[in-house]
């Protein structure tokens, strides 16, 4: 059964995805996605890596899960590849994607998500749902590896992508979009280079260099640890301090309450 005959192509959500799927049903050099023959709210789509970071080079194929009030609410993108910088199987936190519904556009599309993907790789993970903070050594690795992987459903998915052909032009809020994606990047570098700076010379960064595959933990120092202590206790007293003031103004409410009461009572039956 086709899909025009499967689903009601009256539907708002249909005749988006119909279109978007006319649209991309030519691959690119940097991506390429379709639905799945009998399920117009999957997609699977492949992007490349990058040019000029540690995923260049690389083939990334995941899966694109809609919701059936798209576009007015977002999709939900996860990533099959291993690829060092997101979670496998499992639904990634991104501006663009269903963990943050409070910032998708409805004249955002698929190609938009793929490119905002793309476009987030480089970026810190910063302790995200689903990011990974893998090496730029283990994310050119993954990235080499991932020309041979295969998907299930797609086959190889370094085959999904034309050679080489240029994509469509950026529409004004696609540009916008990666813009902000950019900045954000840049300010992310921007932050770590002064740590980088202050560890280059410290014991644990020697050990780095001369054992790359080990991970170095962040061990707090006792001081931070009796500061963070003396924090909590000052807070628990404050907490206390304002429960006991709330108990004693409710016990003066409720004696002046009583006495109104009892005044009220004496008009009424005694006078």
């Amino acid at each position: 059964m086709s899909l025009s005959a499967k689903y009601n192509m009256k539907s708002p959500g249909v005749k988006r995805l119909m279109r978007e799927a006319m649209e991309l049903a030519n691959p690119t050099e940097e991506y390429y996605a379709c639905p799945l023959d009998d399920n117009l709210f999957e997609w699977h789509f492949t992007v490349r890596g990058p040019p000029g970071t540690e995923f260049e080079g690389g083939c990334y194929h995941g899966r694109i899960l809609l919701p059936s009030q798209y576009p007015m609410q977002p999709p939900n993108i996860i990533l099959l590849t291993p690829n060092g910088r997101f979670e496998v199987n499992k639904k990634i936190c991104l501006s663009i994607s269903g963990h943050h519904p409070e910032s998708w556009q409805p004249s955002w599309s698929i190609r938009t998500a793929l490119l905002a993907l793309i476009a987030f790789m480089p970026t810190s993970a910063a302790g995200t749902i689903g990011s990974l903070d893998y090496t730029a050594e283990e994310r050119q690795l993954l990235a080499r590896k991932s020309t041979n992987w295969e998907c299930a459903t797609c086959g190889r998915a370094s085959e999904r992508l034309t050679a080489a052909g240029g994509s469509p032009e950026l529409t004004q809020e696609e540009s916008s979009l990666l813009k902000q994606i950019a900045l954000k990047a840049e300010e992310d570098t921007n932050r770590k280079e002064p740590n980088v700076e202050q560890k280059e010379d410290s014991p644990s960064s020697q050990t780095n260099r001369e054992n790359p595959e080990i991970r170095q933990r962040v061990i707090p120092s006792t001081n931070d640890v009796d500061s963070s202590l003396n924090t909590a206790d000052s807070l628990l007293q404050d907490s206390v301090d304002r429960t006991n003031k709330d108990k004693m103004w409710a016990v003066v409410i409720w004696l002046l309450l009583s006495i109104i009461i009892l005044l009220l009572i004496r008009r009424l039956f005694f006078l």
